[in-house]
């Protein structure tokens, strides 16, 4: 169902919200990304992390109200305000978790569906469109998150499904892994640098913006360092799907050369976006779980790796 139209609850994640006269100074000194990109007709993806540049939390990052909302995996949502509240102490800033006061939908080729709600359709990756309290914000080429107050949530879900059939999580993932879109989970805190999930690459990450926490290895990287490690696509022909985390072995290596970012079930087993050593994709010999696992096939990404590009931000 991943190429066809449908709409989804995208139960896998909460709402962080940092509210306040300081909620974006605060938070630019916190993130990958440049809140100074952001607006109300634009969201960015960005990461937090630690002082060792390993991501804590991946999200995307939406103004609304008083204040910026992050959207990302639950079982990230404790650990991530009680570390940031740490620095928010000397801040006109309070952070909480809204995940109860928004209801968020995957909708995928909803064009019609997005107009009979009374909305655009974003034009653009990262571009937001609101009317009647509504936020719908074009995540991918045909792709699109709509943020709805819990309050309209059943109105809203009624009138979605009187146009477009009911999908799967699955559905919605697998489309993220097609647009070559990582994200950290609670099983892959603070394991990669956002360059190894190519977060650069999808608008992600600033090296304009000046300092923040983790800045200095994150620079580093992208302009001394060169990369053994970042993010790959590959297809297994199997239908039991890998968690985040698990690991991919070599056996040209005789190890353990990568971690899963995400996978999804998809008609000819399942896809996957992980992270792995250069030198083993370069061999051509990956197998999941173990030297003896499944042999894994490398996929293309929809977009190229350009530093020259992607340091401009």
């Amino acid at each position: 169902m991943a190429d066809s139209a449908f709409y989804c609850p995208l139960t896998h994640e909460g709402i962080l919200a940092v509210r306040g006269s300081d909620a974006g100074k605060f938070l630019q000194g916190q993130l990958t990304c440049n809140l100074n990109y952001l607006s109300q007709e634009q969201s960015s993806l960005g990461a937090r992390c630690m002082v060792k540049g390993r991501m804590q939390s991946s999200f995307r990052i939406v103004p609304e109200g008083n204040g910026l909302l992050l959207a990302m995996a639950r079982g990230l949502i404790d650990a991530q305000l009680a570390d940031l509240k740490k620095y928010a102490v000397f801040s006109k800033a309070t952070l909480t978790d809204e995940s109860a006061s928004w209801v968020r939908f995957g909708l995928e080729h909803a064009e019609q569906a997005l107009l009979a709600l009374g909305l655009d359709v974003p034009a653009a990756d990262g571009a937001t469109v609101r009317e009647h309290g509504l936020i719908a914000i074009r995540v991918s080429p045909g792709r699109v998150e709509l943020w709805v107050p819990a309050e309209q949530a059943r109105n809203v879900q009624q009138e979605l499904a009187g146009t477009l059939s009911e999908g799967s999580l699955n559905d919605w993932l697998l489309g993220q892994i097609r647009a070559g879109i990582g994200q950290v989970f609670e099983q892959t805190r603070e394991l990669f640098i956002p360059q190894m999930i190519n977060l650069q690459a999808v608008g992600g990450v600033s090296f304009k913006k000046g300092c923040y926490t983790g800045q200095e290895i994150v620079a580093r990287m992208q302009y001394l360092g060169k990369l053994k490690r970042r993010q790959y696509r590959l297809a297994l022909a199997v239908a039991d799907v890998p968690a985040p985390g698990s690991q991919i072995f070599s056996p040209t290596h005789g190890s353990a050369v990568g971690e899963v970012v995400l996978a999804a079930a998809c008609e000819q087993g399942c896809e996957l976006l992980a992270v792995i050593s250069a030198d083993a994709v370069e061999d051509n010999n990956l197998h999941l779980l173990s030297l003896e696992g499944p042999r894994l096939t490398l996929l293309s990404l929809p977009y190229e790796l350009d530093r020259d590009r992607e340091i401009q931000r």
